[in-house]
């Protein structure tokens, strides 16, 4: 590439720095040249002046650079539709290729892009003042590999605010339906392409609502933060004996109603609208009628930063000890949390923990991640974020 800044690795940094390692602090680097503009493609090199990678610069960030290629300067034209051309046949391998997360950033080679497909309908979000600027190259290469009749960004999340980017949303190409209907493990779901969290759907659970299908049968099952109901419609046609789903938003509970009809379990399902954390303390304090046997703790992400872990983990280990406490001998807890801050050792930690509190003893019966579709790069930790654990009070 030509004219391509080079950004020079400190000695320090050098030594410590993992083979494969995508992203590169501020504080790695000599010098953070503040004139070039942010996600200008630039390259990396060693103290000695040998390549260690080309890829995004960003001085306003943290994250100074993400590195599209190791240990060279050289970028192959075409990149973005060659990677996502990867993606999809990784994904097609698992058979999740119509309704799935078709990139997942880092892990697919593509910093800061996240891609999630609902058939002909595609949302995107970046994450990088890199990828910002090759979005008109991002939107050509999904149009000519997928041919959908749509293509959104929805790019409001607010780790945008930490590569300096502001905050949109736009149908880049084609129209958006309203609404788009997907099939996951066997069940029909309707996700709204507009104003639903994150990009639509929670495509990481996947495998894990899955996964609990043999647990629930015959149980009195509460699905906390329940979003478009999906833990709560599995349980149901699993053949629990009751089902409770509650979210905070009544737009959620509008659209988890709507997935229940869709897939004839209306009349198995009790939604209510109401905080997850004011339920807990009632039933701490034996306020329900009926208790439930099976509890389903999925709480938002909180962690924006470090600064904020602290805080997440106070919560978790608060609602977790509040459903230890509720559960009676033999029941279930399936929990998790989804930031790439709290390591898998962290949240069996603070789960343990609150099994203490509570004065109840748990079995762990199943550890899992999130969905292959979210696939985790061994060199980089941070694409590891989910963490899902069933447990049994014993």
């Amino acid at each position: 590439m030509n004219n391509l800044k080079i950004m020079k690795l400190r000695r320090e940094a050098a030594k410590r720095r993992t083979p494969g390692r995508i992203w590169v602090f501020s504080n790695e680097l000599e010098t953070v040249d503040t004139s070039v503009p942010p996600g200008t493609i630039c390259g990396l090199a060693y103290p000695d002046g040998k390549p260690a990678g080309v890829g995004f610069f960003n001085p306003k960030s943290l994250i100074a650079m993400r590195l599209l290629a190791q240990d060279t300067h050289q970028l192959p034209e075409g990149f973005i539709k060659e990677r996502l051309a990867a993606a999809l046949a990784y994904r097609e391998e698992l058979g999740v290729d119509r309704a799935c997360r078709l990139s997942f950033g880092e892990s697919d080679g593509l910093p800061g892009l996240v891609v999630d497909r609902y058939g002909d309908a595609v949302v995107v979000e970046i994450l990088s003042a890199g990828m910002e600027l090759l979005k008109d190259e991002v939107t050509a290469a999904l149009v000519d590999l997928l041919r959908p009749k749509g293509v959104a960004y929805k790019n409001t999340h607010q780790f945008r605010e930490l590569e300096g980017l502001t905050s949109y949303e736009e149908t880049a190409f084609g129209v958006m339906p309203e609404t788009a209907e997907i099939e996951e493990n066997g069940l029909k779901y309707r996700v709204a392409m507009a104003g639903g969290q994150k990009t639509g759907w929670y495509f990481d659970q996947r495998e894990n609502r899955a996964a609990l299908v043999p647990f629930f049968k015959g149980r009195k099952v509460l699905d906390l933060h329940t979003y478009l109901g999906a833990f709560a419609i599995t349980a149901a046609k699993a053949g629990a004996e009751t089902v409770w789903a509650v979210d905070s938003s009544e737009k959620a509970i509008e659209g988890a109603q709507q997935n229940a009809a869709l897939n004839g379990v209306e009349d198995k399902i009790a939604f209510r609208k109401e905080k997850a954390e004011r339920l807990l303390e009632a039933m701490e304090a034996g306020q329900l009628p009926e208790t439930p046997d099976f509890i389903l703790l999925d709480p938002p992400n909180i962690v924006r930063n470090k600064k904020f872990l602290p805080q997440a983990l106070k919560m978790l280990s608060r609602m977790a000890g509040a459903a230890f406490k509720a559960l009676p001998k033999g029941g279930y807890l399936a929990v998790s949390t989804c930031s790439h801050h709290i390591s898998r050792s962290v949240f069996m930690e603070t789960i343990a923990a609150a099994a203490v509190k509570a004065g109840r003893e748990a079995m762990l019966v199943d550890l899992r991640g999130q969905a292959k579709d979210h696939p985790i790069l061994l060199s980089m930790p941070e694409t590891e974020y989910l963490h899902f654990a069933l447990l049994r009070v014993v």
